[in-house]
């Protein structure tokens, strides 16, 4: 059994900005909406059998109380904005499993569900699809794996060592000091990609990092200036941490026979016609991926 763990917020993001605007019969946007729902059944249609989808049903979360500068609704587009509960109820009469977040975000919730499913023997591999860096401390040697759909990428943790340097498990740690923009926090001074991957590589966390930069032996620019910044700012470090790992005590599912697709519920056919209407001068849903 594969599990498929799908970011519904990205996949929200992604096509809104991938295809031309159109309006249902009540004058709200819904080409987002109808480019999300296709690339599901793109997936179903790939053979996907047990499937879910995590989303922000609000964009602030927890985290806005730990961090002012997190990141928050502000900017976002109203016709896009506007069509991020209209999905939620449009997956579920497809009969998709969605786990709307309130008080986390859609990253908590993928993984909290991977860890659920990777816990039950029937699941032969686990697969969050979504790009996002952030789902990488999850990736757990190859049962559990990131799967980025529009790349056609999979990673495996020997793909996250190649990509950031450091293993799943150093993710939050590596976040922390290089930082996320697309989350709001800015990491520390100095630490780029390269370093951080080259200090974490050797110590793995934040607190096995010694103070004294000359005890590292790493291949990194100008250790004495990040060590002296990291001790300068040690706290903000392990908040920037703190932001940056993902909470698996969010609850999804308890069994994963609950996240088998078997067909849309009634109310969809409604539903699929007023986006036929949306789309009918420019063709009707197009399977995508």
């Amino acid at each position: 059994m594969l599990v498929h763990l799908v970011d519904g917020t990205y996949e929200l993001f992604r096509h809104f900005y991938a295809m031309p605007p159109e309006k249902n019969a009540d004058g709200l946007e819904v080409a987002a909406i109808q480019g999300v729902l296709a690339s599901m059944l793109y997936l179903l249609g790939d053979g996907a059998t047990h499937l879910a989808v995590a989303t922000d049903h609000v964009i602030e979360s927890f985290r806005n109380d730990l961090w002012p500068g997190y990141k928050t609704g502000a900017g976002i587009e109203a016709a896009l904005l506007a069509q991020f509960h209209p999905l939620e109820q449009a997956l579920s009469a497809m009969g998709v499993v969605v786990f709307p977040m309130v008080e986390f975000e859609a990253d908590d919730a993928l993984a909290a569900a991977a860890a659920v499913a990777a816990a039950d023997p029937r699941v032969a591999r686990v697969l969050i699809c979504t790009p996002d860096k952030d789902l990488a401390q999850c990736v757990f040697g190859e049962r559990v794996v990131q799967f980025d759909r529009r790349a056609r990428q999979m990673r495996g943790e020997a793909g996250v060592v190649k990509k950031f340097g450091v293993p799943p498990a150093s993710i939050p740690d590596y976040l922390a000091l290089v930082g996320d923009a697309a989350d709001g926090y800015p990491g520390l001074r100095g630490w780029g990609a390269k370093s951080t991957g080259a200090v974490l590589a050797k110590f793995g966390h934040l607190e096995a990092i010694p103070a004294d930069w000359r005890t590292w032996g790493v291949n990194a620019t100008s250790p004495a200036a990040l060590a002296h910044t990291l001790e300068e700012n040690r706290d903000a470090a392990l908040l920037f941490r703190t932001l940056a790992t993902l909470r698996t005590d969010v609850p999804t599912f308890g069994d994963v026979a609950e996240l088998e697709w078997t067909g849309p519920r009634p109310e969809f056919a409604a539903l699929a016609a007023s986006f036929e209407a949306a789309a009918r001068g420019a063709g009707s849903i197009k399977r995508g991926r």
